[in-house]
């Protein structure tokens, strides 16, 4: 395994729509095993393959990896390939996001407290479940990072450009 390097905001893999997953051989394997390595590595509950320059319909998590007790057992995460949501409900509940492709920055965003998600797993299994909490805000995200959405986009347009200002002041000062 091997780790890959973040892709952080504006590079242009995170603002397109990530292409669907056909086949799922040796190298969508890598990928995830890769991914996975490089979520735990960052820290973070959730990566998405555009965030590791891949346009690709893959996502991996763990809700636990970003725990202040995580350890070598929470080490163990999930993928799911061409995930997709199909229905939400419940409250809107607003968290306190960060992305590892936002650096230095966090924000309340609004998500639905929960969601039904269908997609593959590495087997070519149909999977489907409904997610709640912070599983349910992890999916949103992360599949949201497959719609070239990425969190910031569903903020406030004063708080979004002033984000965007401060990175284009950290862009224009190297």
């Amino acid at each position: 395994m091997a780790l890959l390097e973040i892709y952080q905001y504006p590079a242009a893999v995170l603002l397109k729509k990530a292409l669907q997953v056909e086949t799922i051989d040796d190298t969508v394997i890598k990928l995830v095993n890769d991914m996975g390595e490089t979520m735990f590595e960052a820290p973070g509950v959730g990566l998405a393959a555009p965030q590791v320059g891949q346009s690709r319909r893959i996502i991996v998590y763990n809700p636990q990896a970003g725990s202040s007790n995580a350890n070598e057992d929470t080490k163990e995460f999930k993928a799911l390939i061409n995930p997709e949501i199909i229905a939400s409900s419940g409250s809107i509940v607003s968290e306190n996001e960060a992305c590892l492709s936002v650096p230095d920055y966090s924000c309340n965003v609004k998500r639905f407290e929960t969601v039904t998600v269908r997609g593959l797993n590495l087997e070519g299994k149909k999977l489907e479940f409904d997610a709640q909490g912070l599983l349910a805000v992890i999916m949103q995200h992360e599949i949201d990072h497959l719609d070239g959405i990425l969190y910031i986009d569903r903020i406030s347009t004063l708080k979004r450009n002033m984000y965007k200002k401060k990175v284009r002041k950290g862009l224009t000062n190297h």
